[in-house]
């Protein structure tokens, strides 16, 4: 049998316009979908063949396979009536930029394996710090300066490593603090980091960080011959979007020479609308920060941003350079090479796509995205304390509102279960100490008014 290995020019430009129809085409229609996939375990693989193809299959054969089999399997994330977790949200630019950049297949690890990769990304995290009222040393101009990762679980991770690495003492005399509400990627990341002593702190009222109780396990922990190496400060934690107090906790830190790290994952992208930056008072005091506009920003993922306010422990951390990645730019001490800012060596020309959105919407067309999220989840809490099956059971800043039912535990699970397999909405259900809640986690790129309206009635009708 002869055939072209490789899909002509032609034939990718047929077949792109192809997909291109398709992935338009789900969108347009996403809410002909189940939110969640029906499908029970097993199912999906039990479709799909034990072996790989030996030869070529039609194209066609593939695209109907993905509708068949795979789009069964799916769970909307880009929904409008996506409530749960928090948004994975995309929008076209997005898609775009990644297309741009896939087609380009840079591998971006070094200056040198392809500049405007790595002259990009500075100008984009640039440009973040000023949006975000970030403070202006963290620029890539400045001492310190900003990356793109994956996640926050892998910025997390390097600000532990690095932390470490500042405390130059042995791991299992060093101690992380984070409060009961900080993200679980905070324990994962100090087990991979080596890390013995991991302290979860009490909460506030508010689930906000105890400052008198971090204070008493720092004291506690000195006077038992430990060392306190880093403190996490949650700015909109996932249960609830509680604020941890920032500058206060870093006043601690700074006193003690502990590591200062603030995830903002989810709720730095409400920092492009000046009237959130009053959570994040105190970045000032701090050693690193991260936040992800795959999250809230119209970017897919993944696309998370990691900034230090001091780039030469992290470089110290990180940096290791063998024969094979030397190279004159390099040597030349004139540029960023961006794989010592992470853990991976190979890193994707992730500040395309973000570039693309910021350029087509603006600063203004993201602050009108977050501000009618933020107006909609205002809108819903004020139903919800209006109605009196229902409570409220923490504040809502942000775009999530965490709520149950006043009947107890198990009318609330109930809520959510019959919300959830109604396959009309998502949302997630909690725990917050023994008492059982719901998110509901407003997000999506195409969600209006009228899908939170079609929410409350459905919530209304299952109470």
């Amino acid at each position: 049998m002869s055939y072209d290995l490789h899909m002509s020019p032609d034939d990718f430009r047929r077949r792109g316009h192809q997909m291109v129809d398709w992935v338009a085409d789900y969108l347009e229609n996403i809410e002909q979908y189940p939110v969640i996939s029906q499908v029970k375990p097993g199912e999906v693989r039990a479709a799909l063949p034990a072996a790989a193809p030996e030869g070529p299959e039609p194209f066609e054969t593939v695209l109907r396979d993905l509708d068949e089999i795979i789009m069964p399997g799916i769970t909307h994330w880009q929904s409008p009536h996506w409530y749960a977790y928090f948004p994975a949200n995309s929008s076209g630019p997005s898609l775009l930029g990644e297309l741009a950049a896939a087609g380009l297949g840079v591998q971006g690890m070094l200056w040198a394996t392809s500049p405007a990769a790595t002259e990009l990304e500075t100008v984009v995290v640039d440009w973040m710090v000023d949006l975000l009222g970030l403070p202006t040393e963290w620029k890539t101009t400045g001492r310190g300066g900003g990356v793109i990762q994956m996640s926050a679980s892998d910025s997390t991770l390097v600000a532990l490593v690095t932390a470490r690495e500042q405390a130059a003492a042995p791991t299992d005399t060093l101690v992380v603090y984070a409060s009961d509400q900080t993200h679980s990627s905070l324990e994962k990341g100090a087990r991979i980091a080596g890390f013995s002593h991991v302290r979860s702190i009490r909460t506030d009222a508010q689930f906000a960080l105890d400052l008198a109780a971090l204070q008493q396990a720092i004291t506690a922990d000195r006077d038992a011959g430990l060392i306190p190496a880093f403190v996490a400060v949650t700015v909109g934690t996932t249960a609830t979007t509680a604020v941890d107090p920032v500058r206060q906790t870093a006043t601690i830190a700074t006193r003690e020479g502990m590591w200062c790290h603030v995830d903002a994952a989810y709720a730095g992208s409400a920092m492009i609308c000046p009237e959130f930056r009053h959570h994040q008072d105190g970045l000032d005091l701090v050693d690193s920060y991260t936040f992800n506009p795959h999250k809230w920003m119209l970017t897919n993922f993944d696309c998370n941003l990691y900034y230090v306010a001091d780039r030469r422990p992290l470089l110290d951390a990180m940096s290791i350079l063998p024969p094979y990645l030397r190279n004159e730019a390099t040597l030349s001490g004139d540029v960023i090479d961006y794989r010592d800012w992470h853990v991976p060596l190979g890193r994707r020309f992730r500040s395309l796509k973000l570039w693309f959105v910021l350029r087509h919407y603006g600063a203004e067309g993201i602050r009108r995205f977050i501000r009618e999220h933020v107006r909609l989840a205002q809108d819903l809490a004020g139903r919800l304390e209006a109605d009196d099956r229902f409570e409220l059971v923490a504040p809502h800043p942000f775009g999530l509102v965490v709520f149950r039912h006043t009947d107890g535990n198990e009318a609330t699970a109930q809520l959510a279960k019959h919300l959830n397999s109604s396959g009309r909405v998502a949302v997630t259900p909690t725990m917050l100490g023994d008492a059982t809640a719901i998110r509901v986690s407003i997000g999506s790129t195409r969600t209006t008014a009228d899908h939170v309206d079609q929410l409350w009635s459905m919530i209304g009708e299952l109470a």
